[in-house]
């Protein structure tokens, strides 16, 4: 990854938003990560390697709040989260075509910015967690729930990893209002869904149901659904191959 350089942008509030770019020939790729996810993991590294051998430009950023940005988690919410993507594409409105990749919250994200923005040529989800917090507030009991709605904060779960980020029920508002306006404003951007069959955290069948939704408003919207066998981690190497194939692998 010697080709990269970090950056550091100003959000609205001050803050800084940081991540690291290359630049390329042909196409440049912008990651965006999944919830409480920094911007370096299996996938952001996969791509970025796959994108160095093609020669192309690629460019990942930590949300504010989290990993090596600037501000408290608690702070921000799922409408500043979207606001930080549009902070980071306005740097690449300029140089090759733009393709986005989102990964679960982030695949949502990704699908918001490209209905939003005339400079996205290319969209590739993996697993998206289209109303993330929405569903979330649905699946939990309702004891549990009104315990979020009248605290106003609740972590995820009580899995370690998670209790020590608690959410606002803001978040459950904002998601619910953001995906009732989804399909809006439609943008035929030409999408590529990749979900694993076996992925139990963000469930296949959501991204059945998005694509449904979908071809309803615009039966000829360009979006492809490939459910592989899985969880779709990366966590081997032909995992990985398959990643390069089926995401990035396209004319």
């Amino acid at each position: 990854m010697s080709s990269l350089h970090s950056f550091e942008l100003i959000a609205t509030d001050g803050k800084l938003i940081r991540g690291d770019r290359s630049i390329g020939q042909d196409r440049q790729i912008l990651f965006i990560t999944g919830f409480l996810s920094k911007r370096w993991g299996n996938k952001s590294k996969a791509l970025v390697q796959w994108c160095e051998e093609k020669g192309w430009g690629f460019c990942c950023y930590d949300v504010r709040g989290f990993g090596e940005s600037g501000g408290n988690f608690t702070d921000y919410t799922l409408s500043d989260w979207i606001a930080d993507a549009r902070t980071v594409l306005r740097t690449l409105d300029t140089g090759p075509p733009l393709t986005l990749v989102g990964n679960s919250l982030g695949g949502w994200i990704a699908w918001l910015m490209a209905q939003e923005l005339e400079q996205i040529e290319r969209l590739v989800l993996i697993a998206p967690a289209f109303n993330m917090m929405g569903l979330r507030a649905k699946s939990i009991d309702p004891e549990r729930r009104q315990a979020w709605q009248g605290a106003g904060w609740m972590p995820w779960d009580d899995e370690p990893a998670h209790k020590d980020w608690p959410l606002a029920w803001k978040w459950v508002e904002e998601s619910e209002a953001y995906w009732k306006a989804s399909f809006d404003r439609l943008r035929q951007v030409h999408t590529t869904i990749l979900h694993g069959l076996q992925d139990s955290v963000i469930l296949p069948g959501g991204s059945r149901q998005f694509v449904e939704q979908l071809l309803a408003k615009d039966v000829a919207f360009p979006v492809e659904l490939n459910l592989v066998p899985g969880d779709h981690r990366l966590s081997s190497p032909e995992n990985v191959e398959q990643f390069h194939q089926l995401v990035v692998g396209q004319p």
